[in-house]
C-alpha cells in the first residue's frame, strides 16, 4: 500500500508564502515524475507544477515565476514553495506519482495524497 502525506497548507496573506511537503511511503515500484495539482471551489483539478527524477519541470502559467518544484529522491519526497501569493491560489493541493518519467503524470502507476489546504487572504 502506497500513501502520500501533504503537509505544509494553511492560512497566507496576499504576498505571502507558503512551503507544501510530500512524502510517499510504503511499497513504491517505482516513481519517477512527482508533482502538485490544485482544485479550488467549484473548478477541476488543475496541474500546478512537475517535476522529472531529472529535475526536469513544468509549470502551469499562473503559477510561473511564483511557484518552485523541487524533489528529494532519496526520501521519496516533493516539495512546492509558494510566493508572492495570491487569492486565486486558494485550493486544495493534492500531491502525485507517477511510475513513469512524464511531466503531465497521466500515464503509468498513479497515486495521490489527499490534500492539503491552501487558503490566500487578508
Amino acid at each position: 500500500q502506497v500513501q502520500l502525506v501533504e503537509s505544509g497548507g494553511g492560512l497566507a496573506q496576499p504576498g505571502g508564502s507558503l512551503r507544501l511537503s510530500c512524502a510517499a511511503s510504503g511499497t513504491i515500484f517505482r516513481i519517477a515524475a512527482m508533482g502538485w495539482y490544485r482544485q479550488a471551489p467549484g473548478k477541476e483539478r488543475e496541474l500546478v507544477a512537475s517535476i522529472t527524477m531529472r529535475g526536469s519541470t513544468n509549470y502551469a502559467d499562473s503559477v510561473k515565476g511564483r511557484f518552485t518544484i523541487s524533489r528529494d529522491n532519496a526520501k521519496k519526497s516533493v516539495y512546492l514553495q509558494m510566493n508572492s501569493l495570491k487569492p486565486e491560489d486558494t485550493a486544495v493541493y493534492y500531491c502525485k506519482t507517477s511510475s513513469l518519467n512524464d511531466l503531465s503524470l497521466s500515464y503509468g502507476e498513479q497515486y495521490w495524497g489527499e490534500g492539503t489546504l491552501v487558503t490566500v487572504s487578508s
